[in-house]
């Protein structure tokens, strides 16, 4: 069972910065597929980024540009760098990691096992 824990959330203005960090406990990362989702007041989750096992990262067309996820295996977690930020990035975000080993990350929720408690983003305009 992996444990998800997220961080860095915060109230910020439009186009500034903001990084989240997702710790990992109970198993390893490096092997695993992660991911992190959004979801806002009334929407549904919808997919942000994923990091493939290998590394290999995808984002969606809406953050692609501005945000950048990343691993750092060593300290068994993954962050994402948020910059330009818009009142439409708000929402909670949460961090996922999938269940089974070395796949690559997609955009399907279902694809993720383990889900964290989500970290609240808050951009004023």
């Amino acid at each position: 069972q992996v444990h998800l824990v997220e961080s860095g959330g915060g109230l910020v203005q439009t186009g500034s910065s903001l990084r989240l960090s997702c710790a990992a406990s109970g198993g390893i990362i490096s092997f695993r597929a992660m991911g992190w989702f959004r979801q806002a007041p009334g929407k549904e989750r919808e997919f942000v980024a994923a990091s493939g096992w290998s590394g290999g990262v995808t984002y969606s067309d809406s953050v692609k540009g501005r945000f950048t996820m990343s691993r750092d295996n060593a300290k068994n977690m993954v962050h994402l760098q948020m910059n330009m930020l818009r009142p439409e990035d708000a929402a909670v975000y949460y961090c996922a990691a999938d269940k089974s080993l070395r796949r690559t990350g997609t955009a399907i929720d279902g694809q993720y096992d383990y889900w964290g408690q989500g970290t609240q983003v808050t951009v004023s305009s």
